[in-house]
């Protein structure tokens, strides 16, 4: 198996959140405090757990770029996805938490007109987090890091929420104070869903689930080679990302050892030629 880690430009989009997310959480729960703005808060409160997924995506990566050891043949790279998983259970945390406050203060009628220059803050923000989102994801295509993608997300979603918490202060502004709590209950809704994204997307991968797209992809690649009569079985799966596939196929019974192991070694060339397959084991049956 070659490897497709690259931990240093992983860790630098890591850091990079780590870096944004302290900074706009202070200023946001600094200033959603001094403007009376609820969605502002909402949102600082949002990015102060993203501080703490941030470092859990930057540990998982840093981990899963370790050398393989005598308990783990297969190295480390799993870590990358549990990191993910962890990330979006501490958003999770953060939404249900600025759910449940927003709905208590719009039961109890609590509204307060912000100042509108809360939105200034909000607004700045969302431009910031959109250009981090946008490094992320290149990282990610780059790196095939499932723990930044799960990043690259989070950015998103936060960029969105920042141009809700910039409407809601804005509707207060013309009179309606109570859009601003009832915008930090979409904030928090988006969170929720961003962070259920993610952790589907992180079990699947744990639980060896595998797109049935990629598979076929693979299978016309392999059935290029006249010596391959019939590809009777593809597994795939992912090891943080790493793809590792078993692949079993029928050639004629009467190709030689050496000829075989030719076969295997060209089928592994063009898969990771052209789909960036880091390791094949390939059983062969005769027809």
């Amino acid at each position: 198996m070659h490897s497709t880690n690259h931990p240093p430009k992983a860790l630098k989009g890591a850091i990079l959140s780590i870096t944004t997310y302290l900074i706009l959480s202070v200023l946001k729960v600094v200033f959603g405090y001094i403007y009376n703005s609820e969605a502002v808060l909402a949102d600082g409160f949002n990015n102060t757990t993203d501080v703490i997924a941030s470092i859990a995506v930057y540990i998982g990566i840093r981990v899963a770029a370790t050398p393989r050891d005598a308990e783990h043949k297969y190295g480390h790279a799993k870590m990358e996805t549990i990191a993910a998983l962890v990330a979006s259970l501490i958003m999770v945390a953060v939404g249900l938490f600025v759910l449940l406050n927003s709905i208590a203060n719009l039961l109890a009628g609590v509204y307060v007109e912000p100042n509108p220059l809360a939105a200034v803050v909000a607004f700045f923000s969302a431009i910031v987090m959109y250009g981090v989102h946008r490094y992320n994801l290149n990282l990610a295509k780059q790196t095939k890091s499932l723990a930044l993608k799960a990043a690259a997300k989070d950015n998103l979603a936060d960029a969105l929420i920042s141009i809700g918490a910039t409407l809601g202060v804005l509707f207060a502004y013309f009179k309606l104070p109570w859009m601003d709590t009832v915008l930090a209950v979409v904030i928090a809704g988006l969170i929720i869903r961003t962070a259920i994204q993610i952790f589907l997307d992180a079990t699947h991968q744990l639980s060896d689930g595998f797109p049935p797209d990629l598979v076929e992809s693979y299978e016309e690649t392999i059935q290029h080679f006249d010596t391959v009569k019939e590809v009777r079985e593809i597994k795939g799966r992912h090891l943080g990302n790493h793809v590792m596939l078993d692949v079993t196929i029928a050639v004629d019974g009467g190709l030689t050892v050496d000829e075989a192991h030719v076969l295997c070694d060209d089928i592994e060339r063009e898969l990771d030629k052209h789909h960036a397959v880091d390791s094949v084991h390939i059983h062969i049956e005769p027809v």
